[in-house]
């Protein structure tokens, strides 16, 4: 497919699903909340757990938010794990125990009460310097990660993955679109990050498409993947590439021909 075409491609498959509930999809669950603090902390936890199919995630992330009183920023700010575990006791999902949850609210409740949002932490970890958000996302996952403790089982820290590993970091560069881009998918809360410097999550369809697609050449699935499919998609949009993110997922996900 020529450059030309394929643009065209990817700008009407963007055009269709860039519509609010185009495809079932985990960000929806945002879209419940108004206060950006409880969005940016409810969109990390379903971002953490951002793996497996849509209907399972999103039940997931349903029973968290009971168990929070759908107050997630108010539980999580004054979440003290011996008195409060109990809340989150038996909410196991796949691999991750409910411990591992617990020690994810243990971890985000000390970094609210130091930077007050997970904005002012990331903002914090930033450097205008660099050409995207690799070091900034791999600042702020390993500071997440600190008071993460291990003791409850071996992917307690799978939750938050941090690009200083050479992975992917599909599900932490999913919460950054999410908190960054700003139109009737993603929310903008963060618009002190430009949208240039995002990485695209990549996670199966996408690595598929864009193998099939020509966008890449690297055949490992890596960071290095990501940043190449990244500088090839700004070919198309050198201001927001990660905007044909959701599109090409759900192009996979729902079965659909590109």
């Amino acid at each position: 497919m020529q450059l030309y075409g394929l643009k065209e491609k990817l700008e009407s498959h963007y055009l269709s699903y860039k519509h609010k509930f185009s495809s079932k999809d985990p960000v929806w669950t945002l879209h419940r909340f108004e206060d950006e603090k409880d969005i940016e902390l409810i969109g990390l936890v379903t971002a953490a757990y951002a793996y497996g199919s849509v209907e399972l995630i999103n039940g997931f992330i349903e029973k968290i938010l009971v168990r929070t009183g759908n107050k997630p920023y108010e539980f999580t700010i004054n979440f003290e794990k011996r008195k409060d575990k109990k809340f989150l006791g038996g909410l196991n999902y796949r691999f991750n125990t409910a411990g591992d949850l617990i020690s994810l609210f243990a971890s985000l409740a000390l970094v609210l009460k130091e930077y007050s949002t997970l904005k002012n932490l990331f903002i914090s970890s930033m450097n205008n310097s660099e050409e995207n958000i690799i070091g900034a996302l791999g600042r702020f996952t390993g500071r997440l990660n600190r008071d993460i403790k291990k003791k409850y089982g071996t992917y307690t820290h799978y939750l938050i993955s941090n690009p200083f590993n050479g992975s992917t970091c599909k599900r932490m560069n999913l919460f950054l679109r999410w908190m960054v881009r700003k139109d009737e998918i993603d929310l903008g809360l963060w618009n002190e990050v430009g949208t240039h410097k995002l990485i695209m999550p990549v996670d199966t369809h996408i690595a598929r498409i864009s193998k099939q697609l020509r966008l890449v050449k690297r055949k490992t699935i890596d960071l290095k993947f990501a940043v190449e499919l990244t500088e090839r998609l700004k070919s198309f949009d050198p201001e927001d590439p990660v905007k044909y993110d959701f599109a090409l997922c759900h192009i996979g996900i729902d079965g659909r021909k590109f």
